[in-house]
This record gives C-alpha cells, sequence and structure tokens, in this order.
C-alpha cells in the first residue's frame, strides 16, 4: 500500500460518535489543530441512543464512583446545551421534562423502594409516588401500576440532533476531517504518532484520542498492554409516532421493569417516542430480530396499553462499548502520546459535556480534572511485578 503523508496536527481523534465530536471541538476550542478520522461522522451509537439523561434513575449499586461523574455531567448540560446550539445553530432537543420510574408488581414496586433508599443516602432528589399519583402525571400508564419515582432532575436530549450540531461545530472550529477508518496507530520511537488510513494516507499528529466507541479495543498498531478492555453491547430501539390525536402521549421519561426486563419510553417535541432497550451479549452482531422487537412492544403495551395504536417507524440495532467496570475510560495510557475517551456504555450521551472538558483539559494542559481522574485507563492496567529484595 502507497503511503501518502499529511501535515501534522496537534491531536488526532480516531472515531466521530459523539464522544470523539465533543472531544475534537473542545480541544479546537482551546486552540490546538485537531484532525478527526472517521468514514462517517456523526453516527456510531448515537443514532440508537434515546437520549435519556438520568444520573438518578441510571443509579445503581457499586456505582457511586461513576454517580459523580455522571451528576457533574448532568449539571452541565443546559449551560452544554446553550453553548452548542449558538456555536452550531443548530436545536438539540434538550427537554427538562423529568423522568418517571414505575412499578407494575409487588417485586418491582419493592425493587423501586431499594432505590428510593439509595438515592436518598446518596443525596439524591426523588419523590415516591402510589399508582394513583402516577397515573395522574401519567394518565396513559397501565391501571396496575402500583408506584413510582418521580425524579424531576433527570431530563432528555435527541442523540441524533447532537451528533449533528457538534459536526457542524466542529466544522466552523476548524476541525480537519479525514472520512476514512483509521486502519492502524503509528508509533514512531516509542510515541504515538498519528495513524494510516484505510486508503493509505498517514496522519501525523502530536497526540492521539482513541474515542472509537465499541471499535475502540481493534485498532492495529496499539500495543496489547494498552488496548482498551470495551466490549460491544447490542442494543435494539424502535421508534413510534404519536399521531396530533393522541398528543399528549406521555409528557415525560417513563421507565420501568417488566419481567426484569429495564423498558422505557421517551417523548420527543416533535410527536416521536423511543422505545428500548435491549441489552444483549451478542459480540457485533447488529441484526434486528423479531423477538427483540417483540419484546420491546410486550413491554411496552404492559406499561402503557395504547402505545399498540401507534404507527411504528423505525427498527435500530447498535452497540454500546461497555467496559469492565461500566465505567468509561479517560485519560492518557501507558504509551506516550496516546489517549483514551471511550467505555461509556450506557452513559455516552449524559457524560458528553464533562468528557469534552475533560480531554481538552488533558491535551491542552497535560491534567485530567480531579472529577475523570478516577476513569483513567491505568485501572485495569495489570499490577507491575513485586521487585526482589537483595538478600
Amino acid at each position: 500500500m502507497r503511503i501518502r503523508r499529511t501535515d501534522g496536527s496537534d491531536v488526532l481523534v480516531i472515531g466521530g460518535g459523539i464522544i470523539g465530536l465533543v472531544t475534537a471541538w473542545r480541544a479546537a476550542q482551546r486552540g490546538l489543530a485537531v484532525a478527526l478520522a472517521d468514514p462517517e461522522p456523526g453516527g456510531g451509537a448515537a443514532r440508537v441512543a434515546a437520549g435519556m439523561l438520568a444520573a438518578v434513575t441510571e443509579l445503581h449499586y457499586g456505582e457511586e464512583t461513576l454517580l459523580g461523574l455522571n451528576l457533574a455531567s448532568a449539571e452541565r448540560f443546559a449551560a452544554f446545551t446553550a453553548e452548542l446550539e449558538e456555536a452550531s445553530g443548530r436545536d438539540i432537543g434538550f427537554r427538562a421534562c423529568g423522568t418517571l420510574a414505575v412499578a407494575l408488581d409487588a417485586d418491582d414496586r419493592a425493587h423501586l423502594r431499594e432505590l428510593h433508599e439509595l438515592q436518598r443516602r446518596s443525596g439524591l432528589e426523588s419523590e415516591w409516588l402510589t399508582g394513583r399519583e402516577c397515573r395522574r402525571l401519567e394518565p396513559m400508564l397501565a391501571p396496575g401500576v402500583r408506584g413510582g419515582l418521580r425524579v424531576d432532575g433527570d431530563h432528555q436530549v435527541d442523540p441524533r440532533r447532537l451528533a449533528a450540531a457538534l459536526l457542524t461545530a466542529c466544522e466552523r472550529a476548524g476541525v480537519l476531517f479525514h472520512r476514512r477508518r483509521a486502519d492502524r496507530l503509528s508509533v514512531v520511537a516509542d510515541r504515538a504518532a498519528g495513524a494510516v488510513l484505510d486508503d493509505g494516507t498517514e496522519v501525523a499528529a502530536g497526540q492521539v484520542v482513541l474515542a472509537a466507541g465499541s471499535l475502540s479495543g481493534r485498532l492495529a498498531g496499539v500495543p496489547a498492554h494498552v488496548l482498551p478492555p470495551v466490549r460491544p453491547v447490542k442494543g435494539q430501539v424502535l421508534r413510534l409516532t404519536v399521531p396530533p390525536a393522541y398528543a399528549p402521549f406521555l409528557s415525560r421519561t417513563v421507565r420501568a421493569v417488566v419481567r426484569g426486563s429495564h423498558i422505557y419510553l421517551v417523548p420527543r417535541e416533535n410527536g416521536e417516542l423511543v422505545v428500548g432497550a435491549t441489552t444483549e451479549e451478542m459480540g457485533w452482531d447488529t441484526t434486528v430480530t423479531a423477538g427483540g422487537v417483540y419484546e420491546l412492544l410486550r413491554d411496552a403495551h404492559e406499561l402503557v396499553p395504547g402505545i399498540t395504536e401507534l404507527p411504528l417507524t423505525e427498527t435500530r440495532a447498535g452497540l454500546r462499548p461497555a467496559s469492565p467496570d461500566n465505567a468509561p475510560l479517560l485519560g492518557r495510557t501507558a504509551l506516550p502520546g496516546l489517549h483514551l475517551a471511550t467505555g461509556h456504555g450506557r452513559n455516552g450521551v449524559l457524560l458528553t459535556p464533562v468528557t469534552g472538558d475533560a480531554m481538552a483539559s488533558l491535551l491542552a494542559d497535560g491534567e485530567l480534572p480531579e472529577a475523570a481522574r478516577p476513569f483513567s485507563p491505568g485501572r485495569f492496567s495489570p499490577a507491575p511485578a513485586p521487585q526482589e529484595q537483595p538478600a
């Protein structure tokens, strides 16, 4: 393959999903010359994500450290939205509508009660409601709803609009786009020095950010000991349309656990209703299956019976980039010049503002902000072998 060289940039971002785009935009704002390599920037997992900004309702046991990062990002979202919309001239569909998590049977009610206690111990704001109070807020809910949690601080954004706005903001900030796949990392004198694209172009850079989502662990040329432990987790999502005669169908995001499976319904202001999402360990498969669609519609119907009257407009499957501890990998690796911004799992949209700020700080100043330091890639590195002591 013939190698063609380009003039070097300060930073090369590999991956053009929302995490790669926000990293490139923020770095360019700091005065760095930034290039980004991706065959379809603005795509990736954002095409499938529902866009819930659910720092409180997504709380899980053992993820208290991640909670701090999620909350920090959620608090920035309104200001981030205003800045990005001004920079891009695009509406990203941010809605401060709140979330209602409900229980359909006694077991789910007990689970929600435990979650409520965890939220309260963590200093979070949520309100317990009876089933009747839930239905008063959302009349389309099934009569059998047994109770729920009202979380007014968990909002939503449209990930597709978010990605489009970030793409425009990057273009206006002077980010250079290479609309090709990065084939392998370039390493010169034991330092990351850019990448070779699939058409043979060699892109030189002083620093490289690997932000390729679930593909981050497959880039050739990355030494084995710094490859990110990121795996794909399949999610199938449905999109329906609420005709004007049915509006308002839901006023806020509604979540539940039905027979052990998580289900959510996210209503957009434009009449779209997003229903998701399955969680499947299926490797790189992105097939939309009849079983996946059936399970989502079945569970959504138990939650909101009227949903079966709505037109089904899209079915899609995508891959979340998941790490072993369900938290992102942010920061420098053991290979000088190579940084990671990947492994965000189910929180990629929520963590967009804080990730962009953290990576820009690292790239421009050489330091991660304190809030991001617990998520250094080094937490997965093997411990060094103990040194032998002289006799």
